[in-house]
């Protein structure tokens, strides 16, 4: 039986020449020096849906298959996502303690 990383994954969802994307991105590169998790970065315009979809939106940020942030990113509720998928990953996939 697999087990989940303790490593979650973060997506960036972005795009070439967005200032508030490179912002973010340092944010989260700074962040993850402190709390481990794995950081990729999607380009919207590699895909019409996303690009439909978080065009206006963008940066998103994206935890564990959840979208936390969009611009501006709220870098605590990113650093609170991580630490709850990190969690659920040492706890096998429970929900957090007093949670649904």
């Amino acid at each position: 039986m697999a087990t989940a990383s303790p490593r979650p994954e973060v997506i960036l969802y972005s795009r070439p020449g967005c200032h508030l994307c490179a912002v973010a991105k340092q944010m989260l590169y700074a962040l993850g020096r402190t709390i481990p998790f794995d950081l990729r970065e999607v380009n919207i315009e590699s895909d019409p849906e996303l690009e439909k979809r978080f065009l206006l939106e963008i940066p998103v940020v994206e935890v564990a298959g959840e979208v936390v942030s969009t611009a501006p990113i709220d870098l605590d509720r990113v650093r609170q996502a991580v630490n709850e998928a990190r969690m659920r990953a040492v706890r096998g996939g429970a929900p957090p303690l007093g949670g649904s």
